[in-house]
């Protein structure tokens, strides 16, 4: 879990994500709250930014649901539901509004119908292993809101 929280390991998993030709403007650990509008969905996931993509892949990979009884984990992941890598150019709508704790939540709507979910945490965990998270979230959401996103 503490690796969760480990900015190094954060890049290196979005990296996985970036089309070619495009570069990681920003990163931060985030929360998927939905997928699809019908399911609830509390994953912990990178939210990353390039000029051309937002970015949502989850932490690390899941096998068990319990780990000490090993019972298997047989939902989708957030990849398997919406996917990883999403242009700027498909977002219909995006709806960003205050939550909790000084966290953001931000209700994606894709034009093919897709929907997404994310919390922006006001911090990236303790023990400073997310230094810039503060500057990396105000990136991505000040991107998001430029695509003509409300904010509420």
């Amino acid at each position: 879990m503490a690796d969760i929280f480990d900015e190094k390991n954060m890049i290196q998993i979005l990296e996985n994500c970036i089309p070619e030709g495009e570069t990681l403007l920003a990163g931060v650990h985030g929360i998927t709250l939905q997928v699809n509008k019908k399911k609830t969905s509390k994953f912990d996931v990178y939210i990353g930014i390039t000029a051309q993509y937002l970015l949502v892949a989850e932490c690390e990979e899941r096998e068990y649901l319990n780990k000490f009884y090993r019972i298997a984990d047989i939902r989708k992941t957030v990849a398997e539901d919406v996917g990883t890598c999403f242009p700027l150019t498909d977002i219909e709508s995006c709806i960003i509004k205050n939550a909790i704790m000084g966290a953001i939540n931000c209700s994606i709507t894709l034009k093919d119908g897709s929907f997404l979910k994310l919390q922006f945490p006001k911090r990236g965990g303790l023990g400073g292993g997310m230094p810039h998270h503060t500057e990396y979230r105000e990136k991505i959401i000040t991107r998001l809101e430029r695509l003509s996103c409300s904010y509420q």
